[in-house]
């Protein structure tokens, strides 16, 4: 199992060859620039390229001693040269072998240092994702590659997912000798963009993801993952944000993050929440750049080139020539913000993160499962959904529709749900999907979001206001800040959706489909004791239910 994940990596890597608190980062005000919502991305983007020059060495399991004696093996691609060249490192729990070296960058100059991190592969000690030992080992392995008698002193970033993730962390110790980072598909928040979104405990990805970095595993006591996955099936103190979870989020400590940072996502990636976020809170402190896709988690970077897009070995080529080799390549002419646009299927240069000039568009939820940009003037019946079984797809759903539109609709930002809802069960979990309906029937879905009913409280000063709209509601997800769920009792929920960039086009419809879940915490009794129970979504005049969409001209 171990090996197909890091193969799944190795497939993603060789695709691409040829491709602390929130208050600030939610706090954003939408105002009026004067520029166009896109700008398409040819008419922006410049190709960069170098020719290869040098054949390529390996030295294989390469022992580098941390500070406690713990021994981490890496491997080094080399190229076949005398010479000093900077180098760019990769730490990975998905076997260094297996992942291998990005060869394009060594043959035009650059070492490719890739290390197992502690605990996986063949490195020593215990596998701790995240935790203070491995970030501190970030640390040290930068100050590492620059004393090497192969190395100029400059390093750099490079790898995606939990590779994109450490590099974040590592650069916010500050090492000396880090000079920029190319983070591809980062965590930013561990609990709000995958564990626990929403405040419900991921069952699908999870523990998929776990057994196959911890396959190849020879035994021994069980890593921190498995223990601390296990205490959120049972309800226990991580089951909640907390400590635990901001030591492992990269927003948390973006603000001490001094090198230039070139974010990579996807509208469809499994962090496709944190990746504009982290671009948003690093944007005013170093060079920063986002380039959002049309991808999911396993082919970040597909189809490039497009649209004028390069390939993305080629636009991290151009950003580490210029910010670690020292070489003036133009990076700081590349765009700040390139989205694909779903709906019209191409990328597009936006001003920024998020637009500037968005506004804010509510749709009512209306009788005959209608959606109107009109609040019910009358008394309404509700509808309502099973709590079926312990997966969000489970039971009936509600699904609520505009007419055909009559002229385009750009959404473009993070979502947010108002939902009047009570349920006969203990607890719930809401899911929210908005989707795109085509003149012939078929269902896109563009984005979702979920809550559990029982942590729908809201901070205030860490959601984000938009024209005095409630777009991205910041929920605390502590033990303190649940609240009661009382049979039959409608109670109001705000529901994050996640960030989305697209174009409904006129003759489509808007659909907002609602479904409801027990709550999947094993050792609660809520999630039995809710099978069969219903959840009641309302809308009329006292209890308005209404999406807000962040909407471009």
């Amino acid at each position: 199992m171990g090996g197909l994940c890091a193969a799944l990596v190795l497939a993603w890597w060789a695709g691409t060859a040829p491709a602390g608190g929130e208050a600030a980062l939610r706090s954003a005000r939408a105002s009026p620039s004067g520029a166009p919502a896109g700008l398409p991305a040819a008419s922006v983007w410049e190709p960069y390229d170098r020719p290869a020059q040098y054949a390529v060495v390996k030295e294989a399991d390469v022992p580098i001693p941390m500070r406690d004696g713990t021994v981490l093996k890496a491997d080094v691609y080399r190229p076949k040269a005398p010479g000093r060249f900077p180098v760019l490192l990769t730490q990975t729990p998905y076997r260094k072998d297996v992942v291998g070296g990005h060869l394009y960058f060594v043959e035009r100059g650059y070492v490719h240092v890739v290390v197992d991190v502690r605990g996986t592969g063949k490195s020593q000690g215990t596998w701790e994702a995240f935790g203070e030992a491995e970030q501190r080992d970030g640390y040290e392995l930068v100050e590492w590659a620059a004393r090497q008698p192969w190395s100029d002193g400059n390093v750099g970033g490079w790898g995606v997912s939990y590779a994109a993730a450490n590099q974040l962390l590592t650069a916010a110790q500050q090492p000396p000798h880090l000079r920029a980072i190319f983070p591809i598909a980062p965590v930013a928040d561990g609990y709000r963009d995958i564990a626990m979104t929403g405040g419900a405990a991921d069952l699908s990805f999870i523990p998929l993801w776990l057994g196959l970095v911890l396959g190849d595993s020879s035994g021994g006591p069980a890593p921190m993952p498995v223990v601390a996955w296990t205490r959120v099936l049972l309800g226990e103190d991580v089951a909640y944000d907390g400590p635990f979870w901001r030591l492992r989020s990269p927003i948390e400590v973006a603000d001490r993050i001094r090198v230039p940072v070139f974010i990579v996502g996807g509208l469809h990636d499994l962090f496709q929440r944190g990746e504009p976020l982290l671009y948003e809170r690093l944007k005013t402190r170093v060079p920063a750049k986002l380039l959002m896709g049309n991808w999911a988690h396993l082919n970040l970077g597909a189809g490039l080139p497009a649209d004028g897009v390069p390939p993305l070995d080629r636009i991290a080529l151009r950003w580490f020539d210029q910010y670690v080799k020292g070489m003036d390549a133009g990076a700081d002419r590349m765009p700040s913000v390139t989205q694909y646009v779903l709906g019209r299927g191409r990328f597009e240069v936006q001003p920024d993160w998020p637009h500037p000039d968005l506004a804010v568009r509510r749709f009512y939820l209306r009788s005959g499962r209608g959606l109107d940009v009109r609040p019910p003037a009358k008394p309404e019946p509700g509808d309502r959904v099973f709590l079926a079984g312990f997966s969000g797809t489970a039971g009936a759903e509600a699904a609520y529709t505009t007419p055909a539109l009559d002229r385009d609709l750009f959404v473009s930002g993070p979502i947010a749900a108002h939902l009047w809802v009570s349920t006969t069960g203990r607890d719930a979990v809401l899911r929210v999907r908005v989707e795109d309906v085509s003149p012939d029937g078929r269902v896109e879905e563009l984005t979702a979001g979920r809550l559990v009913l029982s942590l729908r409280a809201v901070d205030p000063a860490k959601s984000r206001i938009v024209h005095g709209e409630m777009i991205q509601p910041w929920h605390p997800f502590t033990k303190e800040s649940r609240l009661p769920v009382e049979s039959g009792v409608p109670v109001p929920v705000d529901v994050e959706i996640f960030p989305t960039n697209g174009v409904i086009r006129a003759g489509h419809a808007l659909r907002i489909s609602i479904s409801a879940s027990p709550v999947p915490r094993l050792a609660l009794p809520d999630a039995v004791a809710s099978l069969g129970a219903t959840v009641d979504i309302l809308h009329d005049p006292i209890h308005p239910s209404f999406v807000r969409l962040p909407v471009l001209p």
